[in-house]
């Protein structure tokens, strides 16, 4: 996590005051620790402020040092310790059986006590967590989640009907299909007409500012807690966090005015109001919930769509394999619906490779380790930072040979069926998975099917598609690319057979 320049100059008095008091500290924290088991072994650092990393795209700066300093390796920030975990025994071993362990969040003094005012579940920890992500589970397990694949199928098939009207324009539908899906679910509001609603780029102006406090070193208050308390420092976050809370109350309110009247359609928010003290939210942290399902949800199932629809221009071979099975299974005459989804593995396994060769959360995000984690010889300390890098996680050479190639067979058993021996980590580890996976899931497989029965995709011969060209953000997103899509069946014809299905 590396260090950003200052905001002001009277910064390095506040830097100056961190050495003198954190000295004596660190040199305890040695002596205490003399006569452990070693860290695991890492990059140099330059004392005090430790090693030095990218703030944009850290996860290939951490994949080039797993393959110099092995699948687990460690560095100093600050005061702190960071453990990358970049295999996949190694995530096996550490971040899932180890799990309750690394259960907790390292302390966010930018992006979750200031920016989200404690309130953001992504960063929580301890009793706050658990109320949290038991309201989450309410509205997110596999029997609920269940009940969304109708609106899913709808705003599937809407997916197709925009390309086919403006096929140069698909990474604004697939965040049109996103944005649909969760606002329907986290408020009960009906399909946003355009990617264009200001409310939805309200929403997603948050997203940003969150993505761009996460960002490792981005803000050393971080690692240097005493930097909070520089004036002016954390102002910006300050101002972001008050705009956050009054858009996100503002939707809470929406909802309520129309629960006064009874014409609501339920919602995650309309549960939470009628279950809010036995909850036990405050206002607020009910607006905060309500507003971490777009927030999980929409950027990262847009993102997932635009690297699905990537692969399938630049991977033409395994984009017939789907094609052929999807043909076989379901036909022209019809499209896909959820009931085939044992039958359609090759769909399946594409979306996962998909997970795989271009994350989206691609450097993972951090848990705190709880206690000693001893590990082949090694200690991973009490308190420590520790990551699982997912990019360098799917190219770990003992589960994914040849890891930079895309190639959905490597999920499947040679009867066709899905790999039940080879664990997918998209979602993150243990006890803090993402609990969207299973609506997540459901999106992926319902549009991907449909767009691959719809449309075959190639790419356009004029601009080059640059599959390494992300965002700098936590959650990262392709940058704008231009593909071909070419109906594979007559698009009066498509309309007609989605049409019929609707009655």
């Amino acid at each position: 996590m590396s260090f950003v320049a200052p905001e002001s100059n009277s910064t390095w008095l506040y830097l100056l005051l961190a050495v003198i008091v954190f000295v004596p500290i660190y040199a305890l924290k040695l002596a205490k620790n003399r006569g452990k088991l070693p860290l695991p072994p890492g990059p140099p650092g330059k004392w005090p402020f430790g090693t030095r990393v990218p703030v944009a795209y850290s996860f290939l700066t951490f994949y080039e040092w797993t393959k110099q300093y092995g699948p687990v390796f460690s560095f100093k920030q600050g005061m702190n310790t960071v453990v990358i975990i970049g295999g996949f025994a190694e995530a096996m071993e550490i971040m899932e059986k180890e799990g309750a362990s690394l259960v907790d969040r390292p302390r966010s003094i930018a992006a979750g006590e200031t920016l989200s005012g404690g309130m953001r579940v992504v960063l929580m920890n301890g009793e706050k967590v658990k109320k949290f992500r038991k309201a989450l589970h309410s509205h997110l397990q596999p029997k609920v989640a269940a009940t969304y694949e109708p609106l899913q199928l709808l705003s599937s098939q809407n997916y197709v009907l925009d390309i086919l009207k403006r096929p140069e324009a698909h990474q604004d539908h697939a965040k049109k299909y996103a944005a649909s899906v969760v606002l329907t679910l986290a408020y009960g509001k009906t399909t946003p007409t355009s990617y264009s609603d200001p409310e939805v780029q309200r929403i997603n102006e948050c997203l940003s500012r969150l993505g761009d406090a996460l960002r490792p070193g981005a803000y050393r208050v971080d690692t240097i807690p005493l930097l909070r308390y520089v004036p002016g420092y954390l102002d910006k976050l300050r101002e972001a966090h008050r705009l956050e809370l009054a858009l996100f109350s503002e939707q809470l309110g929406g909802v309520l005015k129309k629960m006064t009247t009874g014409d609501f359609v339920p919602s995650f928010t309309s549960y939470l109001v009628e279950n809010q003290s036995e909850i036990q939210l405050s206002d607020n942290e009910l607006a905060y919930l309500s507003g971490s399902i777009f927030g999980a949800g929409s950027e990262t199932t847009a993102s997932g769509l635009s690297f699905m629809i990537m692969a399938a221009a630049c991977h033409p071979e395994a984009q017939t394999q789907v094609q052929n099975q999807l043909d076989q299974i379901v036909g022209k005459d019809r499209h896909p619906v959820f009931s085939d989804e044992e039958l359609l593995s090759q769909v399946t396994a594409f979306y996962i490779e998909c997970g795989r060769w271009r994350p989206i959360s691609a450097g993972g995000f951090p848990h705190q380790a709880t206690r000693d984690i001893h590990w082949r010889g090694y200690c991973i300390p009490k308190g420590a930072t520790v990551i699982g890098n997912h990019w360098a996680i799917g190219r770990s050479p003992d589960a994914f040979p040849d890891g930079d190639t895309f190639d959905p067979q490597r999920w499947l058993t040679p009867h066709g069926t899905i790999r039940n021996d080879l664990k997918q980590f998209t979602f993150g580890f243990g006890r803090r998975v993402c609990p969207g996976l299973h609506v997540a899931n459901r999106s992926l497989f319902i549009t991907t099917a449909l767009i691959l029965w719809a449309f075959k995709i190639t790419p356009d011969p004029s601009k080059p598609i640059d599959t390494m060209a992300f965002t700098p953000t936590a959650n990262v997103h392709p940058l704008p690319f231009s593909v071909r899509f070419e109906p594979r069946i007559p698009p009066e014809e498509i309309v007609r057979i989605f049409e019929s299905g609707r009655h």
